[in-house]
């Protein structure tokens, strides 16, 4: 039988991909107005991977085969330059978690900040994912410090700020870089995007008593 820290994180990785189809043409219209108008699609077809992969796995996975499993559909299924980016997220994110039952939340969400952002050579201020991640990883880092019950309030405010602070900033990578300061004024998909991941993992985390 899969333990708790499974289920919920196969659960969070479920809620995610129902968050991402229902905002796929909205992600999908940032993205035109910056890039190639297809980021919703991308990341609807990663999440539907990673949902029916996780599906066929064994009693016996841990959170670690979870992560490891959600990298290899998500990178069979994306190939622009997302999916070896979360691919590398989700990879680390399984060794943070190597040998635990329960998912640890700081360190979940520092395996993906920090592999994406290894994998990207990007940070912070670049109008990308990592505007999120990162922020959103700290806060995790600060609250388990500070106030570990507010963890997920803490986490959810720092990927909010995140992904409006690209509002203002000009696009130095990908295919928005192309725009240059025409992109000043646009929310970035890749962080609108993250903030709803963030979501997902708030809501299946954030509630002691979440159903399985």
């Amino acid at each position: 039988m899969q333990d708790l820290g499974s289920k919920r994180l196969i659960r969070m990785f479920s809620q995610a991909a129902m968050a991402i189809d229902a905002q796929r043409d909205h992600l999908s219209d940032l993205d035109g107005a910056i890039a190639d108008a297809d980021h919703g699609m991308t990341m609807s077809l990663g999440f539907r991977a990673v949902t029916s992969a996780l599906a066929k796995l064994g009693a016996e996975a841990s959170p670690s085969d979870v992560f490891r499993t959600a990298a290899g559909a998500f990178l069979d299924a994306v190939g622009a330059s997302t999916g070896p980016l979360y691919a590398s997220g989700f990879l680390n994110a399984a060794k943070h978690l190597d040998g635990l039952d329960a998912v640890d939340p700081a360190a979940m969400l520092e395996g993906i900040a920090s592999g994406i952002a290894a994998r990207g050579k990007g940070s912070r201020g670049e109008k990308t994912m990592l505007d999120v991640w990162l922020p959103a990883a700290e806060a995790a880092q600060q609250a388990t410090r500070e106030n570990p019950a507010e963890l997920w309030t803490y986490v959810r405010q720092a990927a909010s700020d995140g992904a409006e602070s690209t509002r203002t900033m000009i696009a130095v990578r990908g295919r928005a870089a192309r725009v240059g300061e025409r992109s000043i004024g646009h929310i970035d998909p890749g962080a609108v995007s993250a903030l709803l991941i963030v979501g997902a993992m708030a809501d299946t985390f954030g509630d002691a008593d979440l159903a399985i």
